[in-house]
């Protein structure tokens, strides 16, 4: 039987609709996707998601989003494991990241497709390390509450604080999508940090993490696991962040995956150390 060759793949913009074999994909990988990832992420750049068919059944798939005029987020690069090794990831890969335009690209790689990646133009800006067990119990700390839609504009503010783009549509499904549950530390009338916990489909996730400093971050995550006390629970946490680390660490979590974070080029400055767990490794 003669295999599929990449002029036989035909690639289009995905849709919300096929967004359950991709993060099916995704979680045959162990990539453990949230429930409700699938509304947010495409409330972003709903053109930003493509797949590769042959003959009408998906094969290979690739996101790259949009953010803003500066710059994308390269995920979501995915296989069929029967039809890998034949050319229709990197196909799909070439079309995606031409939706990019001039924007420099971000990605979160797993460890065996880092070479691709330098090769491909991407470097090093530091590696993202998957912490997870069981959501240890805690008291709900004091400072700490359920965000409101009064607080959007103050979340979309921090946020913008620590990430390298603008992103309020993503921001605007994100934080009440279901199942989701995010909180809010204030110093006065100041936020001082905000967190979202998710269901995935092992577990819970936590994601984003962003707190001024380690009293906020652990004031959040208390709040979190404060009622997903002994449930799995998992969250990335960028590895020069040394307090996210210790964080992690006296949680009782401990290293399950990792991954790097690279760019094709410069991103705006951004309050690094504010990043105590990363929103998710497909968007950035």
């Amino acid at each position: 039987m003669t295999s599929p060759a990449p002029q036989d793949l035909v690639i289009t913009q995905a849709t919300l609709a096929d967004w359950p074999v991709i993060s099916g994909w995704a979680a045959d990988e162990g990539w453990n996707p949230g429930l409700s990832d699938g509304p947010a992420f495409f409330a972003q750049d709903p053109e930003g998601f493509f797949l590769g068919r042959i003959d009408g059944e998906p094969v290979s798939a690739v996101s790259v989003v949009n953010y803003g005029t500066d710059y994308a987020f390269l995920g979501c690069y995915l296989v069929r494991p029967d039809l890998r090794g034949r050319g229709h990831g990197i196909t799909t890969w070439k079309t995606a990241l031409a939706h990019a335009g001039n924007r420099t690209v971000g990605l979160d790689g797993v460890v065996a497709q880092q070479d691709n990646y330098r090769q491909s133009g991407f470097e090093l800006a530091y590696r993202t390390i998957r912490f997870a067990g069981t959501a240890p119990a805690a008291e709900p700390p004091a400072g700490v509450r359920p965000a409101g839609p009064a607080d959007l504009a103050a979340v979309t503010a921090y946020d913008s604080a620590c990430h390298p783009a603008d992103r309020p549509r993503f921001l605007a499904e994100w934080l009440t999508a279901p199942g989701h549950r995010t909180v809010v530390r204030h110093d006065g009338d100041r936020l001082t940090g905000y967190a979202v916990i998710r269901p995935a489909r092992d577990g819970l996730r936590v994601g984003p993490l962003f707190a001024d400093g380690a009293d906020d971050a652990r004031a959040l995550f208390a709040a979190l696991t404060a009622e997903s006390a002994g449930a799995q629970v998992a969250v990335d946490v960028p590895e020069p962040n040394a307090a996210a680390v210790a964080l992690a660490e006296a949680a009782g979590l401990t290293p399950s995956f990792e991954t790097a974070r690279m760019y094709t080029g410069p991103v705006r400055p951004y309050a690094t150390e504010r990043v105590f767990g990363v929103t998710t490794l497909e968007l950035g």
